[in-house]
């Protein structure tokens, strides 16, 4: 199947066909560090690791950049406000920006560019347009001139005049038209600035990202991304700016990721309703954060809330443990069923539900209907050796697109044929405030065993669910009870 993609330019989906055979080039519009980044932040991130990788998965060379804006209102503002240089806070919310990425397993683009590292970049193209007559010079700032542009409002589908009603002039603005947007800033008393040829000041918002993108991928790519809050006036802008200043278009495909909500307000840090990735990794693993974004269709919004990552962390355990224990009884499998035709089947299906605009939530149900399917061989003994090999194959197929796996963890069978522990010494060991050695969890199990012989199936179950709440899960066997960590 051809790989579709919806984009926000045609409003429809489109056969992807990349500029240059084999090789895609993509832009995604990454973050203003002027703080720590949250959970919205993750969920661009997350989505678009998954389109890079599955553009790899299907054979092509992936040219993959992001930028940080590191000159920007709010960096300056919040700067003041710690009195820090703008530029070593955004260093160290680069820092922090990296440290939980890398958590998230995000891989890394091919370049991170930088606005405060790409100002000679910047000013080549707004002189350029102001030598096109596409902008002009006020006050020691330069403004791009919408009403030059025929096709303003392309991407968002409204027109000029729907946009003028809620537009506004910047205390110290001193442009033409409402509509005029600052492609370079005069310095105010104070601020960060470089010199230029309208003297000193700063880049506006939207041309650091065409600038960026021209040096870095050429004056068309194939796909430009970001969240659908970017849309208007950021994605808007650009859009007018790259192809007034190249005489060429600027994409040929725009993907937008839906946002994250909190009670059905986008999650922002102006609207303080936002959640840290540091905090929320906390309290689930960078697996379970992963599988909780891409369970969902990504042009859509993602309601956040705990329930929805404890349920998502349910629902994975489901898709772990069937991957953990098809591994694990690999070598029992003595029957003779390779699974090689119900394996080459929902790897088809996979790849078409990603190929219909990287359906990952449709992409996931095809897992689980392969995981039941290795249950149910596993459990009627069917399974050849060369089944499990085959089957494993597919999951971690899944898995170099997807990253919400582990490699399986040790296991360990106690039986219970060894002595007990007394009541006073289970009742201690339930007690015990530092982790459990392996050697107690085995003396807890025993405990357990013993109980379940008795028939105290209510000791028996308090053992299974303090034991579950450090972390051990337990499984039944007829060789006994295996246990691993979480």
């Amino acid at each position: 199947m051809t790989l579709v993609i919806y984009s926000t330019l045609t409003r429809k989906k489109q056969p992807f066909e990349p500029l240059r055979k084999g090789r895609v080039s993509i832009y995604v519009c990454g973050v203003t560090v002027y703080d720590k980044s949250h959970l919205g932040h993750a969920r661009s991130a997350i989505n678009f690791d998954v389109v890079v990788r599955f553009l790899r998965h299907k054979g092509y060379e992936v040219d993959h950049i992001t930028n940080f804006t590191d000159v920007d209102d709010k960096l300056i503002a919040r700067a003041h406000e710690l009195d820090i240089d703008p530029l070593n806070l955004s260093k160290q919310m680069i820092e922090e920006y990296f440290s939980v990425m890398d958590r998230l397993k995000i891989r890394r683009a091919g370049a991170y560019p930088k606005a405060s590292e790409s100002i000679p970049d910047i000013i080549a193209m707004v002189k350029g347009l102001v030598d096109k007559g596409m902008a002009y010079e006020s006050a020691g700032s330069v403004y791009f001139i919408v009403r030059n542009v025929k096709e303003y409002g392309k991407l968002s589908g409204q027109t000029l005049d729907q946009m003028i009603t809620g537009t506004r002039k910047e205390p110290g603005e001193d442009k033409r038209d409402p509509m005029d947007f600052a492609l370079w800033k005069a310095a105010k008393p104070g601020e960060i600035s470089w010199d230029s040829p309208w003297g000193k000041g700063r880049p506006g918002w939207h041309i650091e990202c065409s600038a960026m993108c021209l040096k870095h991928l050429g004056k068309t790519i194939d796909i430009h991304g970001g969240g659908t809050d970017l849309i208007f006036p950021h994605h808007e802008n650009e859009i007018l700016q790259s192809e007034a200043y190249n005489d060429a278009p600027f994409a040929n495909y725009w993907m937008h990721n839906g946002m994250l909500t909190v009670e059905e307000e986008k999650m922002s840090k102006s609207m303080k309703n936002f959640f840290l990735i540091s905090e929320v990794l906390e309290k689930y693993s960078p697996e379970v954060v992963r599988f909780f974004i891409l369970n969902a269709i990504y042009r859509q919004p993602l309601e956040y809330n705990e329930q929805s990552l404890d349920d998502s962390r349910k629902a994975l355990d489901k898709l772990q443990n069937a991957y953990d224990e098809l591994l694990a009884n690999a070598g029992k499998a003595a029957g003779d069923e390779d699974a090689s035709e119900i394996c080459q089947s929902h790897l088809r299906r996979f790849e078409e539900k990603m190929d219909d605009d990287f359906n990952s939530r449709e992409a996931i149900a095809v897992m689980y209907d392969l995981a039941r399917e290795a249950n149910r061989l596993r459990g009627e003994a069917k399974l050849s050796a060369k089944g499990v090999e085959n089957i494993a194959a597919v999951f971690e197929r899944f898995n170099d697109i997807f990253d919400v796996l582990t490699e399986p963890k040790e296991t360990k069978i106690v039986r219970g044929d060894a002595d007990a522990p007394s009541s006073d010494e289970t009742d201690s060991l339930l007690s015990k405030s530092a982790p459990l050695t392996d050697g107690e969890v085995g003396r807890l199990l025993l405990a357990r065993a013993e109980a379940r012989r008795a028939r105290d199936f209510a000791k028996a179950d308090m053992i299974r669910d303090e034991l579950a709440k450090r972390g051990i899960e337990i499984q039944d066997t007829p060789d006994g009870a295996v246990w691993k960590r979480k």
